[in-house]
């Protein structure tokens, strides 16, 4: 694969990135010894290395603090405007299994509610049904249930629900969101009947054990590949790391044929009989536009040539925004239990937006209980469906500057009310059942004056606010190129032989985190490109 040789590596199909969706689409396609696929990753093979494994450093911000240069994209959003021009890091995964390898471990499918609107949009391909299919099929459920026939125990993807056994701390906050919200407790989230409610128990991306389980140990196994990076048992598989995808190469019929990319200085070139398939998450816009897909007057004034004009390429950009409520503890209680620190988290819920005449029954709030700093419990509280929405457009031809990527927080001002009312309507009745559960529970920010206070609060709210790095929509799956980047099988409009499988093809914004339908969006994608096959063999 060297530059300046005659040698043409081809394959028949190309993969960039190895996270949930690009590994799931790796594995199904050489299943069966006939397909050759080669995979670039542009970080190195960390897999082993105990800040990745050991899911201890799972829990927001230890392993962005303490190993972010390792294994993470590094770069800066713009300021945004809305929370007082404050910049977050715009950054993913930059190691095998990507985002999959450093996220904080939370498995949450989307809602048969969120799942039908991508129904009414692009089809059966998307259905609810199709969800629950494709999951049962992905995982390997250790877990308690209601709904059997809606999990999976036979798949490749370890889920552990945890901790069996919850603390004293746990119930004790559990049953104070019970009495405030009126919503009973659930025993299993991820169950399409289940209702909304707070939970005892997390379904976390584990083993039976509690280390880590990522897109490259679930579907880039041993049993799959060598740790170099080649298939084995006859799987026609190489993943290459440290490898950069600068461009897809088009001829002159607007069909993908190959990329081009770095790897430890040097460039090379690689082809694709069939597809390219574009796995990159959040670098799959800045990866269209550098190759010529996008809006023509970015392209032109970056001095790309456009392949093909798709104002929307970048645009749609949503992801969660973030706030916490501080709570002190009785020093009796535990956050975890001894035999399960793995657990991570202290109990959650799943529940409506609780501004007036919103949808009583539809997912728009997430509670995650959590042992923050001095020991305090922290509850962070997210908003699932928000109506905010930004950007990622490029400054120029250079492959390796950072994308101005702007995620919009607050742009709508009804995200703000929403937050500002879940304080308001759950954390002060939250805040009001603990302290009468146990007095040592008390509310420490933000203060029960400053809820009250609207101005305040506000300021509160834009003070704290943070990002989720949940960036989904930027090539949205639409039925044509008014209103989206690909069509219902991830195909780019406008080109031959591309295809899009990640976050960033979601058409709405998922209602939980979003590692989930970035699997169930390559193990479907993948799917149909095998049917493909067996048709065109």
């Amino acid at each position: 694969m060297n530059k300046g040789t005659n040698s043409q590596p081809t394959y028949d199909y190309i993969v960039v990135g190895t996270g949930p969706a690009g590994a799931a689409i790796a594995r199904k396609l050489t299943d069966d010894n006939q397909n050759s696929v080669l995979v670039l990753e542009a970080g190195d093979n960390n897999s082993k290395e105990q800040p990745i494994r050991d899911s201890l450093f799972a829990p927001p911000f230890i392993l962005t603090e303490d190993f972010f240069p390792q294994y993470f994209w590094q770069g800066k959003g713009v300021p945004q405007k809305n929370v007082k021009d404050r910049s977050f890091d715009w950054t993913g995964g930059r190691t095998l299994g990507g985002g999959s390898s450093i996220n904080n471990n939370q498995y949450v499918r989307p809602s048969q509610a969120n799942m039908k609107q991508w129904e009414n949009l692009l089809g059966p391909l998307w259905s609810p049904e199709q969800e629950t299919y494709q999951f049962s099929q992905l995982e390997k459920y250790n877990g308690q249930t209601q709904n059997p026939n809606a999990r999976g125990y036979n798949g490749k993807l370890d889920i552990r629900q945890a901790p069996a056994y919850p603390t004293s701390m746990v119930e004790k906050l559990v049953t104070a969101i019970e009495r405030a919200t009126g919503f009973t407790r659930i025993l299993d989230y991820n169950d399409p009947n289940t209702p909304l409610g707070p939970f005892t128990r997390w379904q976390l991306y584990q083993t039976p054990y509690g280390q880590r389980e990522s897109s490259d140990t679930a579907f880039l196994s041993p049993d799959v590949m060598k740790e170099s990076g080649e298939g084995v048992g006859g799987r026609r598989l190489l993943v290459t790391y440290n490898s950069t995808v600068q461009r897809v190469i088009f001829d002159n019929n607007k069909r993908a044929i190959g990329v081009e990319f770095f790897k430890e200085g040097n460039c090379y070139y690689a082809y694709a009989r069939k597809k390219v398939i574009v796995s990159a998450g959040i670098n799959s816009p800045q990866l269209l536009m550098l190759s010529g897909i996008g809006p023509a007057d970015t392209l032109n004034k970056a001095g790309i040539s456009v392949v093909h004009h798709n104002a929307n390429v970048g645009k749609n950009m949503t992801t969660h925004p973030v706030n916490t409520s501080m709570f002190t503890t009785n020093p009796n209680d535990k956050a975890l239990p001894d035999a399960d620190p793995f657990a991570l988290y202290t109990g959650g819920a799943f529940l409506p937006d609780p501004t007036p005449g919103a949808d009583p029954n539809r997912r728009c709030v997430q509670l995650i209980g959590q042992i923050g700093a001095g020991g305090m419990l922290s509850i962070i509280l997210i908003v699932l469906e928000p109506k905010s929405q930004g950007t990622v457009r490029i400054q120029n031809a250079d492959p390796l500057k950072i994308v101005l990527a702007d995620a919009g927080f607050l742009n709508n001002r009804s995200d703000l009310e929403t937050i500002k009312n879940i304080y308001r309507v759950y954390i002060k009745s939250i805040a009001e059942e603990l302290a009468k559960i146990d007095s040592h529970y008390q509310l420490v920010t933000p203060t029960l004056e400053t809820i009250q206070d609207d101005s305040k609060l506000e300021a509160f709210i834009k003070d704290n606010l943070g990002p989720t790095h949940h960036i989904q929509g930027t090539l949205r799956m639409a039925p044509n190129e008014n209103q989206g980047v690909v069509n219902a099988m991830g195909e780019v409009f406008g080109v031959e032989n591309l295809i899009v499988a990640d976050d960033s093809i979601a058409p709405f914004v998922s209602d939980g985190n979003t590692s989930a339908p970035a699997f169930f969006i390559g193990a479907n994608i993948a799917d149909q490109l095998l049917r493909q096959d067996c048709k065109n063999s």
